[in-house]
């Protein structure tokens, strides 16, 4: 089969490879080369960097709007079957998509977590499940039909960097068991229930805070859903504090301390809602590694009946 692919961001690689090594593509669309690093150095996208290297027979576009007359007109001339989007980051206007059979992956069991962070608002809502869904190309975002998904449980040691990884993994399989269902005429498509749509929002260095009075399993899925970023910072021994990793667990109900106490300075448990408690497990202070909360605390003079404040800023 003849394909087109269009990708910028890492979750699309592992299907590329599958579908580079299964079929034949023809051309690469990915994002322009962004500056990146201490150095400002233009930076290719995951996808441009590994096609470059890997398939330096492809063509690799990296056009500024690929909606443009001129882009639209290059990319429309390259044979295909099928056009594959996956993490892209661009809008293809109805003009570009005419006759053309395209799908998009997405890293969600549409019509729940629509958007930008599907990943990330998964855990933040402590779902039990998620998945990816392949969909035709919509010009609301991620209102397509949908023409198959694939289902991963969420664990509670999840964090988005770890989820993002096991889905781009799942992402191979389901596409090309689309393609294969579209080249044999037996594709059923199915539109979306749009009063179960939830809302998948870009985030921001704003939401990397934590209310410690909430319950301890939604303090921990807020650390696991932002991490990598923007991650959650809070005040600790007066200097702010990434926690990477934690784990939620039970107190006494007659444990009455302030949501945010550290009951234990060594062990790293900290107060939360009424019965509820976080034990950190990795953290990051300002300006150096990540480490374990052992050894974070080896390091400084913690004692208990300590706070941990949240929503301390950047770390």
């Amino acid at each position: 089969m003849d394909l087109v692919f269009f990708g910028s961001g890492a979750f699309g690689l592992p299907t590329l490879q599958r579908l580079a090594h299964a079929h034949r593509v023809t051309a690469i669309i990915t994002q322009p080369d962004r500056k990146a690093g201490r150095g400002a150095r233009l930076t290719p996208t995951p996808i441009g960097a590994w096609a470059a290297e890997h398939l330096p027979h492809v063509p690799l576009l990296k056009p500024g709007r690929v909606s443009d007359p001129e882009s639209l007109e290059q990319v429309r001339a390259f044979p295909a079957d099928a056009w594959v989007v996956i993490a892209y980051g661009q809008k293809l206007s109805p003009a570009l998509l005419a006759d053309r059979f395209a799908i998009n992956l997405h890293a969600s069991l549409l019509p729940r977590w629509r958007g930008a962070a599907p990943i990330n608002w998964a855990i933040l809502q402590g779902d039990s499940q998620t998945g990816n869904s392949v969909i035709t190309l919509a010009d609301r975002m991620d209102a397509g039909l949908v023409l198959g998904q694939s289902r991963r449980d969420i664990e509670p040691t999840h964090t988005t960097a770890e989820l993002h990884d096991l889905l781009a993994a799942d992402g191979p399989d389901l596409v090309e068991r689309v393609l294969a269902q579209h080249a044999s005429g037996t594709l059923t498509p199915t539109e979306q229930d749009e009063t179960l749509v939830t809302h998948a929002r870009k985030l921001s260095k704003q939401d990397a805070w934590v209310d410690f009075s909430a319950p301890a399993p939604a303090c921990r899925n807020r650390i696991h859903g932002l991490n990598p970023w923007p991650g959650v910072v809070v005040d600790g021994a007066g200097e702010p504090l990434k926690i990477l990793r934690a784990q939620a667990t039970t107190l006494p109900a007659e444990e009455d301390s302030v949501p945010g106490t550290l009951l234990d300075a060594r062990q790293g448990l900290v107060r939360c809602a009424p019965g509820t408690a976080l034990r950190l497990i990795e953290v990051q202070p300002s300006g150096k590694r990540a480490m374990p909360w052992a050894d974070f605390a080896r390091g400084r003079e913690l004692r208990a009946s300590d706070r941990l404040i949240g929503g301390a800023g950047e770390c």
